[in-house]
C-alpha cells in the first residue's frame, strides 16, 4: 500500500495536469444499491493514466527528466507519459507492443510521442526489467513504479471525499496499479469496504459470483462457440486469431 502522505503529495503535484473529475450517480431503475461512476475519461486524455504518469515524471530530478522519458504501454499510459512529457519540453520514447492498435499509436505521436514497435515477448521484457535496449533516459514502469500507484491513489481521495461511507469501490483490473492506489488512502477509520478489489483478499467463488453477469454478457456478444475454439489462452494468441469481441478496441472503441 502507499501512504496517504504520498497521495496527498500527488494530489497536489499533479493538480496542474490532471483534473478533479466529478462522481456522478448512475441512475438505473431497480438497482440493488446507489451506483456511482467516477468520470475519469473526461482527464486531458481521456484517461486517469495522466495521473500517475505525471506524478512520477515530477518526483524525478530535473536533470533525470531531461534525459527524456521512457515507458512501455499498449495505449493509455504512453499519452499520459507523452503528455507529460511535451509540456516539460523533452522526448518521450515509447515501446508498444506490435499489436497496439493504430488509434492509440496516432494518439502517441500527435503528443509528440515517439513510437518503438516491439514483438510482443520484447515488449514484455521491457514492461520485466524496466529497460529498453539502445534507449537512455528515465523510466517510468505503467504499473509497479510508487509514484505511478500514488497518483492514481487521488482517484480515491477524491472519491472519499465526495462519497464518505462507500460500501465498496468497484475497480477494473490490468497490473493492479489502480487497484492498489485507489484502496490506500483511508483518512476515516470507519471505511473499510467489505469486497472492494485490492483492500481484502477475495475467494475465487467469491469473485466468480461477482464476475458471472459480466461473463454471461460477454459471451453473449462474443458467441459462445469461440469460448473453445482454441486451447491457446488468448493473452499468447495472435489478435487476428481472436473472436472480434476480444480484439483489441477499433479507433471508434
Amino acid at each position: 500500500m502507499i501512504e496517504l502522505a504520498a497521495i496527498e503529495a500527488a494530489r497536489e503535484r499533479i493538480a496542474g495536469a490532471a483534473i478533479r473529475t466529478p462522481l456522478v450517480r448512475l441512475h438505473v431503475e431497480d438497482a440493488p444499491a446507489e451506483i456511482y461512476l467516477k468520470l475519469e475519461n473526461l482527464q486531458p486524455i481521456n484517461s486517469f493514466k495522466i495521473r500517475g504518469a505525471t506524478n512520477a515524471i515530477m518526483l524525478a530530478a530535473a536533470s533525470e527528466r531531461a534525459k527524456g522519458i521512457v515507458t512501455a504501454s499498449a495505449g493509455n499510459m504512453a499519452q499520459g507519459v507523452a503528455w507529460v512529457a511535451r509540456a516539460l519540453g523533452v522526448s518521450a520514447t515509447i515501446a508498444v507492443p506490435e499489436h497496439a492498435p493504430e488509434a492509440k499509436l496516432a494518439a502517441i505521436m500527435r503528443l509528440g510521442g515517439q513510437v518503438l514497435k516491439l514483438p510482443y515477448d520484447d515488449w514484455w521484457n521491457v514492461i520485466v526489467t524496466s529497460h529498453i535496449d539502445g534507449v537512455e533516459g528515465l523510466f517510468v514502469h505503467p504499473v509497479q513504479d510508487a509514484g505511478v500507484i500514488a497518483g492514481n491513489g487521488t482517484i480515491g481521495l477524491e472519491i472519499l471525499e465526495d462519497l464518505p461511507d462507500p460500501d465498496a469501490i468497484v475497480i477494473p483490473y490490468g497490473g493492479g496499479g489502480l487497484t492498489v492506489g485507489v484502496a490506500s488512502p483511508r483518512p476515516a477509520p470507519r471505511w473499510s469496504p467489505p469486497s472492494a478489489p485490492g483492500s481484502r483478499p477475495m475467494s475465487t467463488t467469491a469473485l466468480r459470483s461477482l464476475m458471472a453477469p459480466a461473463a454471461a454478457a460477454f459471451w453473449t456478444a462474443c458467441g459462445r462457440s469461440s469460448r473453445r475454439s482454441s486451447t491457446t489462452p488468448w493473452r499468447s494468441r495472435s489478435p487476428k486469431s481472436l473472436p472480434p469481441c476480444a480484439r483489441w478496441p477499433s479507433a471508434s472503441g
